[in-house]
C-alpha cells in the first residue's frame, strides 16, 4: 500500500513538471520567442499550440496500445527523448516550420504522461486517487505560465534554464516512479491494435452515455475558453487585476475541494456527483451572462469550481471502470482522443456563435450543453458505477 501511494505521488509530480513545462512553453515562452526574439507573426503561436494539441490528440490511442504492448517504461523515456529534441530545436529556432516541428515532438512527447497517469487510477478509491491527480495537474498548468513571465524578466537564458529544469525533473520523477512495469496479461500479447480496440469498444458500449457526454463536455469547455478574457473585459467590465483573482479563486476552490469530494464519491458512488456537478456547473454557466458587479462574478465563479471539484473525480473514475485493465493504454487513448475532437472543434464552434451572435452566445450554448450532460446522466442506470476486478 505505502509502495502504490507512493508510486501515485511520484505519478503525480511527473504531472506536475510535465504540466508546467507544457504550460510556460505554450503560453509564454512561445509568443516570447516569436514576438521579442524572431520577429514574426504573432498567428505562428496559435497555429504551434493547434499543432500541438492536435498531435498530442491523433497520437494517443497508438501510444496507448504500445503502453499496453511494451509497458511504461519504454514509452516514457522515448516520450521524453522527443520532447528533449523539440526543446533542442526550439531554442535554436529561426523559422516557423522549427516552431511546428518543435510543438509537434513536445505534444508527442508528453502525449504518454496522462495515459500512464489515469492508468494508475485503479481499485475502489478511483475517484480520491483522480482527485489527487488532478491538483497536481492544476497546479502544473496554472504555475506554468505564472512563474515563468516572472522569470522571462530575468532574460532568455533563464528562462530556457527552467524550461530544461521541469523536462528534467518530470523525466526523473518518471524514472523513478515503482510501477512503470508493464503488467502481464493471460496469454500472448496481440501484435496489433485491433484486438485491443475491439476489447476497449465492447467496455465502453456498456455505457452508452459516455461517448456523448465526453464530446459535449470537451467542446462545450472549447467554446468558451478563447473568449474568457474578451468576455471578462467587454461583458463584465473587469480589470486585468480583477480577472486576475477571480481565476486565481476559482481555482482555489477546485484544489480544495477535489481530494474531498474524491473520497465523498468513493464512499457512496452516487451518480448525484456527476448529476449536480454538471447542472450546477452549467447553471453557473450561464449565470455569468447576467452578473454585473466583481463581487457577483466571484460567487458565480467559486460555484463553478466547486462543481467542477464534485464532477471531475467522479467523471473519470466512472470512465476508469470502462476501461478493460488488459487494454487500459489503448482504452485511456480512444477516450482522450476523442476528448482531443472536442477541444479542436468547440473553438470553431464558439467562434461561429461569436461571429453571428453575441459575446454571450457561446457561453449559452456551451451551458445548454453541459445541463444536457447533467440530464443525460440523470438516465443513467445505476449499474454503470458498479466495479468489476476486470476494470483498469
Amino acid at each position: 500500500m505505502h509502495k502504490s501511494g507512493d508510486s501515485l505521488f511520484s505519478i503525480a509530480l511527473l504531472l506536475l513538471f510535465t504540466e508546467f513545462l507544457r504550460g510556460a512553453y505554450l503560453v509564454a515562452f512561445l509568443p516570447n520567442l516569436v514576438e521579442e526574439r524572431l520577429g514574426i507573426s504573432i498567428s505562428v503561436v496559435g497555429i504551434a499550440v493547434s499543432v500541438h494539441y492536435l498531435v498530442d490528440s491523433l497520437c494517443k490511442i497508438y501510444i496507448g496500445y504500445m503502453i499496453d504492448r511494451y509497458g511504461y517504461r519504454a514509452i516514457l523515456h522515448l516520450g521524453f527523448l522527443l520532447a528533449a529534441v523539440g526543446m533542442f530545436l526550439i531554442i535554436l529556432a529561426k523559422s516557423e516550420m522549427q516552431i511546428f516541428l518543435s510543438s509537434a515532438l513536445l505534444g508527442i512527447g508528453l502525449s504518454p504522461i496522462w495515459l500512464i497517469s489515469m492508468k494508475q487510477v485503479k481499485g475502489e478509491n478511483r475517484a480520491k486517487q483522480a482527485g489527487f491527480i488532478y491538483v497536481f495537474w492544476m497546479a502544473g498548468l496554472g504555475l506554468g505560465p505564472v512563474l515563468f513571465n516572472l522569470v522571462l524578466d530575468l532574460g532568455w537564458n533563464y528562462s530556457v534554464l527552467v524550461l530544461i529544469l521541469a523536462l528534467v525533473l518530470g523525466w526523473l520523477a518518471g524514472a523513478f516512479n515503482h510501477l512503470h512495469k508493464r503488467v502481464e496479461s493471460k496469454g500472448a500479447s496481440p501484435q496489433s491494435i485491433v484486438p485491443y480496440l475491439k476489447q476497449v469498444t465492447a467496455y465502453i458500449r456498456v455505457n452508452p452515455f459516455i461517448l456523448p457526454a465526453i464530446i459535449l463536455q470537451t467542446t462545450g469547455a472549447g467554446m468558451v475558453v478563447p473568449f474568457l478574457n474578451v468576455f471578462a473585459a467587454n461583458r463584465l467590465s473587469l480589470t486585468h487585476t480583477e480577472l486576475s483573482i477571480i481565476m486565481i479563486l476559482g481555482g482555489a476552490s477546485v484544489i480544495l475541494l477535489l481530494v474531498p469530494m474524491g473520497k465523498w464519491f468513493d464512499a457512496s458512488g452516487s451518480r448525484w456527483f456527476l448529476i449536480s456537478g454538471f447542472g450546477l456547473f452549467a447553471i453557473s454557466l450561464y449565470a455569468f451572462t447576467g452578473v454585473d458587479s466583481f463581487y457577483m462574478s466571484l460567487v458565480v465563479v467559486i460555484v463553478m469550481g466547486a462543481s467542477y471539484a464534485m464532477l471531475l473525480p467522479a467523471w473519470n473514475a466512472l470512465m476508469s471502470r470502462h476501461v478493460p485493465m488488459d487494454a487500459s493504454g489503448t482504452g485511456w487513448g480512444l477516450l482522450s482522443t476523442i476528448e482531443g475532437f472536442g477541444v479542436v472543434v468547440g473553438p470553431l464552434i464558439g467562434s461561429f456563435l461569436y461571429v453571428y451572435g453575441s459575446i454571450d452566445t457561446p457561453f449559452i450554448v456551451s451551458a445548454v450543453m453541459f445541463g444536457m450532460i447533467s440530464i443525460m446522466y440523470f438516465f443513467m442506470p445505476s449499474k454503470v458505477f458498479r466495479y468489476t476486478s476486470q476494470n483498469a
